[in-house]
């Protein structure tokens, strides 16, 4: 039976957490139903029309390309109005022909582009301009035609769709009737019934849907709820007050529309109307402009063979050269034959422009670093013929694909290559690229058990049991994890969870921008595609990644690596302490460098790139790489995969005892002797096919890709080749078949060598770095992570184990970030909080300009009081900036506001040209006042320790002449069981106990009214936050302060992002360590001793009583040192205060607990 009815107006998943319809799903309903064709008609966008497309072509139903437009009251450009629901109305679109969808991308991108207030609104300026090929219907009652209607104005009404009416032309426009049983919609059915019997515009019956059946009402009530952050329970939340709006059957909605049957019929009249035809497979490079009397392929030809020939001077090798012109050749061959050679000439002239200006550019990523050509071109800086790296693996000529360069650039300067792209091929021809947040598995429980007022420590118990695995569904979770299923089946609550949770799932969520694609079009980019604004004012592709690939246009990934500023910071460093002659090379380091090989065999890899992880360092310590290859080998192990099917182990063993290697047949040994006869790497899958079975490497490549994909029936063909290949090179049939399956098991694991052995060269930079230059290294490492409190912490005690001082900051001395100094580091100021960027450059430029501060009120009198302000001050002063200039930070602080007065009034008298009595009179100013402008500042005591360190970590982060738990280091080697740094290897809800001091507190209610607490427990090596549940944040309140040292005992909970502990008790570790500490032992300095002090200590010991025995360690200036015994009748409490009292009183370190 032809059907009668074809859905027009439907919003899919892109409808972003409005539209609840999944495309297969929705495809496969659709033809179940006998529906020809079905309509996409997505809010504002056509962020799903390839997918859409193309999935609904895989299904025999015709895909028609559609938007819901928002229509701008008046002028697109008139963005007024305070309220968002009355600045826009809906239209739909319905593309018919080619014309139509390019018309379609211009309204929707100008709509971004231009019109947006709220919405991305077009207007009927645009409309008139870009409606041919469009049919157009009137929209749900959100339209202005149905509007017009229920504000009871049938007249207005009949103009609007008499308007719409002349802009797209007679049969191109629609009056859309709705059965969905609102009230409102019955009385706007009516109204267009009117306008159509006396305009004779006719009508369309469609049914708006937003998901797929009707028990899916629920799913998408909820999901509304994700996308207003709103919960069941909220009376105000958004809602749509029907659960009608599903796909429904034609048998649905003729007998809905039995009023209105030509209406229904219509339906069919504009899908056969619409019979849009996208053509796939073309590429439209960019179009690069090589010099007169040149083509593409001459010219990369040029560039190549005058690259290598600069290449092998530079770096000098035992290979001949005929490899080098045989590969090379061969490699030329494949891109012009496949027509890239425009592509390697855009990348070359991006990575050309970026080492011209001298922005650190990567060595590669990828399979690029196996192509001689990229090497020639400097694109990637590793000799693919010295480290057996295969183009094919990069490109190959059997499998036709476009080739795929990853580009990675400092950090900080990335923008400046973009913009250079933009400049070159013009604003409207370059665009990043938009990506889709979706709601996974773990997500979408949380999400759904948020909204639905779940309790979180029942949704959380759910969300754990789904296994950690990549892109698992739930559908998965519940069949690997029978304690899921057993949770759901075990409780209605839970089973509705679950079910929601996987109706969502998948969905997506949000747009955003890609971290680093950029597209680049020979056409301006509206010719071919969509585009967005971002909340951010980014323009960006409607399209994917994926998408944009299938409607021909090329991706260029432009990555910014942190590390590669941090390499460029260091090696300035060094280079400010070096001779011009000795200046080191980072680009041309000797890769047999013992210490730094030593550096790594010792795992103290703190800082440096891949090799963070306790597991990787572990791991270093275990195989102790000798050789660049083996730091390769290394970065490929160190997944899942190898880990666990005992790879690992292989390598170690067989690397360790040379005896163990075994190389079955002998002809694989030079293939695979570098990892000691393990096959690590794709790679080598690739040369063992070539050189047992006679494939091509472009053949290898297929095997490898079929294996890796565990494709069966392709697998087995393969072996069958492989074998018959095998006995032509005499390989017998069963050893050929041993191979085989052997090659099989290892390239499910397999890693690729070029991205391994490319990101292996910028791992072994930072380790040269840090072994030959660990002040520079750390400074440049801490400068890099300024922001990221935790890794901070982490490398501050990095910087404490190698020895290295952290110096506070210095008004005289620091510069804007963290820099090298004779006794150690020196804090930036631009890390300090309350000073700010311009605050610093001023500082940094008046320091410049007339040389270093004499004192506090020299530096207030030199700068402008209005951009260094008295919070500026405040900051500097609480951070010690001001230290070297001998005065106490408390009697800064407790004169700043008269200083500041004085220096105002100096500088009026400076630009009113008057001269002070003082300046006048030199011989007048005392000692104390010299450089002060005639200003004394009478001394204080300092603040106490513990005041000291709180003002630095208040106005840094960090603790930075001290930190809090250094007086405690011993207690925390006995009393904790992990530090922070540890967390995330230690098994889910596994008990520890784990020493800190609390940097901050978040108290919160539950909806039961107890109290609960979030605590940032800091520690030696990093962060961690603690949850305090109502009962035991009841039990130990009192110790949940700032500043409070602590040991925590609680189960470890793992996150997606990290770690965090559930706390269950609380100790005060000061309170641990009195119950603990037998004695007491004060090492005296006869140098630090005046005689005063002997009495200010009985005094201290009288303050602390308690029934610890102290003794006295005396040490003379004759190095001589006189122990005497526990002193009589005096016990103490060996708390914090009376630690703090005595070092402050003796000096640093005097005090030793036993």
């Amino acid at each position: 039976m032809r059907s009668e009815f074809v859905h027009l107006h439907l919003h899919t998943q892109y409808s972003l957490l409005d539209g609840a319809n999944q495309l297969t799903p929705l495809f496969q309903q659709v033809k179940d139903y006998g529906m020809p064709a079905v309509a996409m008609t997505d809010h504002g966008n056509l962020f799903g029309a390839i997918d859409f497309y193309q999935k609904a072509k895989n299904h025999d139903i015709k895909p028609i390309i559609g938007c819901e437009a928002y229509m701008a009251p008046g002028s697109r450009s008139q963005k007024s109005g305070h309220t968002a629901h009355t600045e826009y109305y809906h239209l739909i679109l319905l593309a018919t022909n080619q014309v139509g969808y390019h018309n379609l991308i211009k309204l929707s991108s100008k709509a971004y582009l231009e019109g947006f207030y709220y919405k991305p609104r077009m207007d009927k300026e645009l409309l008139q301009e870009h409606h041919e090929g469009l049919i157009a219907l009137s929209g749900c009652l959100s339209g202005e035609v149905p509007q017009l209607i229920g504000q009871h104005d049938l007249e207005s009404a009949m103009h609007v769709a008499d308007e719409y009416r002349s802009i797209f032309g007679k049969d191109h426009y629609f009056l859309e009737v709705q059965a969905n049983g609102l009230e409102q919609q019955q009385i706007a059915n009516g109204g267009l019934m009117e306008i159509h019997k006396k305009l004779g515009i006719p009508l369309v019956g469609t049914n708006d849907c937003h998901y797929l059946t009707k028990r899916d009402a629920r799913p998408h009530e909820i999901m509304l709820c994700l996308q207003t952050g709103k919960t069941l329970k909220d009376p105000n939340r958004m809602k749509f007050d029907t659960d009608q709006l599903y796909v429904k059957s034609m048998e649905e909605m003729v007998a809905e529309f039995a009023e209105f049957p030509r209406a229904v019929l219509n339906t069919t009249q504009v899908a056969e109307q619409c019979d849009l035809s996208l053509e796939f497979g073309a590429t439209y490079l960019p179009d690069y402009h090589v010099p007169e009397g040149q083509t593409h392929n001459s010219y990369l030809q040029h560039l190549s063979e005058e690259g290598l020939r600069e290449r092998l001077r530079e770096r000098p090798t035992s290979i001949p050269l005929e490899a080098y012109q045989h590969r090379l050749t061969t490699e030329l061959a494949v891109l012009n034959a496949m027509g890239y050679a425009g592509y390697f000439l855009v990348v070359w002239d991006i990575i050309n422009f970026a080492r011209s200006r001298k922005i650190p550019v990567g060595p590669g990523r990828g399979s690029a670093a196996g192509s001689l050509v990229a090497y020639a071109l400097r694109i990637t800086d590793l000799d693919p013929l010295a480290y057996n790296l295969l183009f094919e693996r990069f490109l190959n000529p059997e499998r036709v694909s476009m080739p795929d360069i990853d580009m990675d650039f400092c950090m900080d300067r990335r923008g400046e290559v973009i913009n250079y792209v933009i400049e070159k091929y013009g604003e409207a021809h370059v665009c990043q690229i938009i990506t889709f947040g979706t709601l996974g598995a773990k997500a979408a429980i949380r999400d759904v058990g948020r909204v639905m007022d779940f309790p979180y420590a029942e949704v959380d118990k759910v969300a754990k049991l789904v296994p950690t695995q990549l892109n698992i569904t739930l559908k998965d979770a519940l069949k690997q994890e029978p304690r899921l299923q057993e949770l759901v089946d075990g409780e209605a609550g839970m089973k509705e969870l679950m079910d929601t949770a996987m109706a969502l799932e998948g969905l997506a969520r949000h747009a955003s921008t890609h971290a680093a694609g950029v597209v680049i079009s020979q056409k301006p980019l509206m010719d071919h595609v969509p585009l967005y604004k971002t909340s951010n004012d980014e323009i960006v592709t409607q399209y994917t990644m994926t998408d944009l690939e299938k409607v021909g246009l090329v991706k260029f990934d432009f990555l910014g690596l942190k590390t590669l500023t941090m390499i460029h910071d260091a090696v300035r460093l060094v280079h400010a302490s070096q001779s011009a002659e000795a200046q080191l090379d980072i680009q041309n380091l000797s890769l047999d460098d013992p210490n730094t090989f030593a550096l790594l065999s010792s795992g103290k890899t703190t800082g440096i790139f891949q090799l963070e992880s306790s597991g990787m360092r572990n791991l270093l310590v275990k195989i102790k790489p000798e050789t660049f290859e083996d730091l390769i080998a290394i970065l490929a192990l160190y997944r899942p995969g190898p880990l666990e099917s005992g790879m690992v182990d292989d390598f170690i063993k067989r690397k360790r005892d040379p005896s163990q290697i075994v190389y079955e047949p002998p002809q694989v040994e030079p293939i695979l002797k570098e990892t000691y006869g393990v096959i690590v790497y794709q790679e080598q899958v690739m040369a063992i096919t070539n050189q047992l079975a006679g494939f091509s490497l472009g053949q290898a490549d297929l095997l490898r890709r079929a294996m890796g994909k565990k494709k069966h029936d392709e697998m087995a063909k393969q072996k069958a080749l492989f074998i018959s290949g095998g006995k032509e090179k005499g390989i017998a049939e069963k050893l050929a078949e041993k191979i085989f399956d052997q090659m099989a098991f290892f390239a499910g694991y397999g890693f690729n060598k070029s991205h391994s052995a490319a990101y292996a060269l910028v791992t072994y930079q930072t380790a040269y770095l840090k072994a030959h230059y660990p002040t520079e290294f750390m400074a440049a490492l801490l400068t890099s992570e300024m922001g990221n409190t935790d890794k901070m912490v982490g490398y501050f005690s990095e910087c404490r184990e190698l020895g290295l001082d952290i110096l506070p900051p210095d008004a005289n001395h620091s510069l804007k970030n963290f820099s090298v100094v004779p006794e150690g580091i020196r804090f930036g100021l631009a890390a300090i909080k309350n000073v700010g960027e311009s605050a610093v450059d001023i500082v940094l430029e008046a320091r410049d300009q007339d040389g270093t501060f004499n004192s506090f009120v020299d530096f207030c009198c030199r700068l402008d009081s209005q951009k260094v302000n008295k919070r500026v001050l405040e900051g500097l002063i609480k951070v010690g900036a001001f230290d070297s200039m001998g005065t106490t930070r408390a009697s800064l602080f407790a004169i700043l506001d008269q200083a500041m007065e004085h220096a105002s009034t100096v500088q009026r008298n400076k630009r009113e040209g008057q001269t002070s009595l003082f300046d006048l009179t030199p011989e007048n100013i005392s000692p104390e006042e010299d450089n002060s402008f005639g200003f004394s500042i009478p001394d204080r005591p300092e603040w106490s320790q513990n005041e000291l360190l709180q003002h630095e970590r208040e106005l840094t982060g960090f603790y930075i002449t001290d930190h809090p738990l250094n007086r405690h280091r011993m207690a925390i080697a006995h009393f904790s069981t992990c530090s922070t740094q540890g967390l995330r290897e230690i098994k889910e809800e596994r008990e520890v106990k784990l020493c800190g001091v609390i940097s901050s507190i978040k108290i919160t209610t539950t909806k039961k009214g107890n109290r609960m607490a979030y605590v940032q427990l800091e520690d030696l090596q990093g962060t961690v936050e603690a949850i305090i549940f109502p009962e035991t944040f009841k039990n130990h309140e009192s110790m949940l302060t700032p500043d409070s040292v602590i040991r925590l005992t609680g189960s470890v909970d793992l996150m997606d992002n990290g770690a965090r502990i559930k706390a269950t008790r609380v100790e005060l570790l000061p309170q641990l360590e009195c119950e603990t500490v037998k004695h007491v032992t004060l090492q005296i300095h006869e140098q630090d001793v005046l005689p005063n002090h002997m009495l200010d200590l009985k005094h201290i010991f009288e303050r602390y009583p308690g029934p610890t025995p102290i003794s006295l360690a005396f040490h003379l200036k004759s190095n001589l040192t006189t122990n005497l015994p526990k002193l009589p009748n005096i016990g103490i409490s060996p708390t914090p205060d009376f630690l703090e009292e005595v070092e402050h009183l003796l000096g640093a370190s005097t005090v030793a607990f036993h």
